[in-house]
């Protein structure tokens, strides 16, 4: 402490006379001054000891925060409103691998991955408090993921001057809780995916079965056909050599019975069953191969034919009138299953016509092609397009955008499949002038 007179030695300083005496009245106007000096001086050194005081609990407590603020093992930076560094806790340094001294006044922008500035500006510079994860330039290269705390920093006014940062690496135990819940929605979807599974393989073993059981009756109309077909040859044959031998009276009940009539009737009639016979025995075979139980037999397919006819096929089944226009590069053949190849393009121009359906200027474009290697189908039509919600779901099994008793949800499902198995794919767009695109691409085996 600083060395000050005793108020008893004032007198002395005040400078008395040469002799020393003083008058009564001066003596007691002195005595009153020293009387204050020593109030004062008593409050001076009470007043000092108090400073004294607060100072070491001041430096205590500064000595007490800092001491707390280096051992935490979460880092902690302050920064201004310019988003630079003004003060750096151990931990931050350490993780950076910087001196202190060179940290502060830095852009704390400069010190974060490349990738991850952009998260981080919003909070320096707006003021924003919240949450983020974040990675830093260490000298090893990204530092480990960091959860990150901004808060914002206000002066005395309540103006924001800048952030405060605090954050942690995300610990083993998160990581463990998100692999678990990866785990957990791998888990539904497989679940899912065998329940799927299970509903279609109970459909095929269905569909195996009434296909089996259809095929018997198809058998016998088909037999029944061909030998209706000899009979009539025969009949025909007969009744041109009795019509030489007719007397007047059996042409009049030829005529009334009109013979010639049902006799010119006869081969439309044939053939037309055994065509309808030959549709129901394609039917059947389409709904054997939904049962995926047997591997598809290879041969030799021509494209331009089978698209030709699975456009005829499609075109029967709509009552509604589109234009469809083919082009398929001539020559153009693969190796595959016929049958699957064509269920593929039947089902393709069918969704095509589906979705052209009310318009007046309905079109539907197919068009075949060889492109990097391999043969290229593509169907595309003026139609409404494909929405947002149905391009993640179109291929799954029973999704369908068709009203109930128009579709199963199983075609495109069942087209995927076929294509996959071919060693191919199925790929869906939206044309810029309306209308959607479908790409069938095959291998050309053989």
């Amino acid at each position: 402490m600083t060395s000050r007179p005793r108020p008893e030695n004032i007198l002395a300083l005040a400078g008395a006379g040469e002799d020393g005496d003083m008058s009564d009245g001066q003596e007691s106007v002195w005595r009153d001054v020293v009387k204050r000096v020593d109030e004062v001086y008593s409050d001076l050194l009470r007043y000092e000891t108090d400073l004294e005081a607060k100072n070491a609990e001041l430096e205590e407590a500064q000595s007490f925060i800092s001491s707390v603020i280096a051992s935490v093992s979460d880092i902690l930076a302050v920064c201004d409103a310019e988003g630079n560094i003004i003060q750096a806790n151990p931990a931050f340094v350490r993780l950076l691998g910087r001196a202190e001294a060179e940290l502060i006044g830095s852009p704390l922008l400069d010190l974060l991955a490349q990738q991850d500035r952009e998260a981080a500006r919003g909070f320096l510079r707006g003021g924003r408090a919240g949450d983020c994860e974040l990675r830093f330039a260490t000298a090893e290269g990204p530092s480990d993921v960091m959860a990150i705390n901004f808060s914002s920093r206000f002066d005395a006014s309540g103006r924001c001057v800048g952030a405060v940062l605090t954050g942690r690496r995300i610990g083993e135990l998160r990581r463990a809780y998100q692999a678990l819940h990866a785990a957990h929605l791998d888990l539904q979807q497989a679940q899912k995916k065998l329940i799927e599974q299970e509903k279609m393989a109970s459909l095929g073993r269905l569909v195996a079965g009434v296909a089996h059981e259809l095929n018997n009756p198809i058998s016998f109309v088909y037999g029944n056909v061909h030998v209706l077909e000899r009979y009539s040859k025969t009949l025909l044959a007969y009744f041109d050599e009795a019509q030489e031998l007719e007397t007047e009276e059996g042409a009049a009940l030829r005529a009334r019975r009109r013979i010639d009539v049902l006799l010119a009737d006869l081969k439309p009639l044939i053939d037309g069953t055994l065509e309808g016979a030959q549709r129901i025995s394609e039917i059947v075979k389409n709904l054997r191969r939904l049962s995926f139980n047997r591997a598809h037999e290879a041969q030799k397919i021509d494209v331009a034919r089978i698209v030709a006819v699975a456009a005829q096929w499609a075109a029967r089944s709509k009552k509604h009138p589109a234009r469809i226009a083919i082009d398929v590069a001539p020559g153009l053949t693969l190796w595959g299953d016929e049958g699957q190849i064509h269920q593929i393009v039947v089902n393709l121009i069918d969704n095509a016509l589906h979705a052209t359906r009310g318009r007046p200027d309905a079109r539907v474009a197919v068009r075949a092609g060889m492109a990097r290697g391999e043969v290229e189908i593509v169907v595309e039509d003026n139609g409404h397009g494909i929405s947002e919600a149905a391009f993640d779901k179109m291929f799954e099994p029973f999704f369908t955008t068709k009203t109930v008793g128009e579709g199963t949800g199983l075609g495109l499902w069942i087209s995927y499949s076929i294509a996959r198995e071919h060693g191919g794919a199925i790929s869906a767009a939206n044309r810029p002038e309306g209308g959607a695109v479908f790409t069938l691409r095959l291998p050309v085996g053989g």
